[in-house]
């Protein structure tokens, strides 16, 4: 059976754009469906396995992140749709195989044809596009891995999941050590300081806290302080699910490791990755160092601190997170910008003064009411530039101005807030706000 190729006449899409339609813009609905179809046709490719590759968009190759998030909109369409289902576990099990080749690389080929961003990495593995070591690759597999298992109720993929949660189990203690025990080293020539990291390939000094070192954030650019918060809490949260996994699977030894780890993982996070603004209170910083530095900002990729309610079992109404909340959607977050056409978070990653649609869908997204995640999704229907897509991001003065012409992880983020707002969404177990 072939994977599916577009979701138009898919039951719960077609309520979806009806939904969508009652809010007087026939845009909203037709662009859900045409990000949903565009990621299945024109970035999977049926292996001769029977796993899926999963292009990011105009890069060719699979991040172990950007592939989970570009098939996160599809939970919702599971129930009864065999062929999604397939279409998961097919990108799950190159998934999994992708981990147990290098779990230190972000990004990967379909082939071991040697193709690389930079042929003169360390790294000689010919099946890896880019060893950029973040906590989050390894994190976001498995929350996809235990969100479809409670969508789906089907465990053929849990022998899998479980083989590929004792390896990253791994890695994750071996880099709370980083110091001591960590072999992983990533230097990159004449290129810009956040894509290579300090120290002959270290990374910059840091001190054990028990939180989980990471190389590089989710926007593949070099951590300044080498304990990035939100990935601590996102790693927390997908050794959640590995451990209801592992119980449905019988596995007591993987259930308390994982358990174990995670309060570990989100014990060290509180104390060493908050810190007390004078004007917000205790919020959590982007990156700290466990020698006394810590970085306040915010970045608009996944996992980022405004995400934390939907990749890292954080309450919306966390206090913690509510300060954090109100610092990063304001001036004092470096990353924030205001302009004509919109307002919301960038990256050091892109130019200056870019909004990232992302993150717009993910403001959308922790929002505690439906008329803010309907803002949202105006917003981003406004400032496509009349592509009918999403983009990495955009002058908050002139959408004209973007970087990516595409970005599926994007489009994927536009899906997800559409059919929240069409009450189609898998909104996380904790949110018990109305629609």
């Amino acid at each position: 059976m072939g994977f599916p190729t577009s979701v138009k006449d898919h039951p719960v899409v077609e309520r979806a754009v009806r939904c969508l339609d009652d809010l007087g813009d026939p845009r909203l609905g037709e662009t859900l469906v045409r990000c949903l179809d565009d990621t299945l046709a024109r970035t999977i490719r049926a292996l001769p396995d029977g796993t899926a590759f999963v292009v990011t968009g105009d890069i060719p190759a699979m991040w172990l992140r950007d592939s989970s998030t570009q098939m996160m909109p599809y939970l919702a369409l599971l129930q009864e749709d065999t062929g999604l289902q397939e279409l998961l576990l097919a990108v799950l099990r190159r998934q999994f195989r992708y981990i147990a080749l290098d779990p230190y690389a972000n990004a990967f080929n379909a082939e071991p044809d040697g193709h690389a961003h930079d042929p003169d990495d360390l790294c000689a593995n010919p099946w890896v596009w880019e060893e950029k070591y973040e906590v989050d690759s390894l994190a976001f597999p498995l929350l996809l891995a235990h969100r479809f298992w409670a969508a789906t109720g089907r465990t053929d993929h849990l022998a899998g999941a479980l083989r590929t949660a004792r390896t990253v189990i791994e890695v994750w203690r071996r880099e709370q050590d980083h110091e001591g025990l960590s072999p992983y080293r990533f230097r990159r020539r004449d290129c810009p300081p956040g894509d290579t990291l300090a120290g002959e390939g270290r990374g910059t000094p840091v001190g054990r806290t028990g939180m989980t070192w990471s190389g590089f954030r989710p926007s593949d650019d070099a951590c300044r302080y080498g304990y990035n918060v939100p990935a601590n809490l996102c790693a927390a949260a997908a050794l959640d699910g590995v451990a209801e996994l592992a119980g449905a699977a019988s596995d007591l030894e993987l259930t308390v490791s994982a358990s174990r780890l995670a309060a570990e993982l989100r014990a060290a996070t509180l104390r060493h990755g908050t810190v007390r603004h004078p004007e917000f209170g205790l919020i959590y910083a982007y990156e700290v160092d466990g020698l006394g530095n810590a970085l306040l900002m915010d970045d608009a990729n996944m996992p980022g601190l405004l995400s934390l309610p939907l990749v890292a079992n954080v309450s919306p109404t966390d206090p913690v997170y509510l300060a954090t909340r109100r610092f990063v959607l304001s001036p004092a977050n470096p990353t924030w910008y205001r302009g004509s056409a919109a307002e919301g978070i960038g990256s050091p990653h892109t130019p200056d003064e870019h909004v990232w649609p992302i993150a717009i869908a993910v403001r959308g997204l922790t929002g505690t009411s439906r008329a803010e995640r309907v803002a949202a999704l105006r917003t981003l229907l406004a400032t496509d530039a009349g592509t009918g897509q999403m983009h990495e991001s955009f002058h908050k003065d002139d959408p004209g101005r973007f970087t990516r012409p595409w970005f599926s992880w994007a489009n994927a983020m536009y899906a997800e807030l559409a059919l929240d707002v069409a009450q189609a969404g898998t909104r996380p177990l904790w949110d018990s706000t109305p629609r």
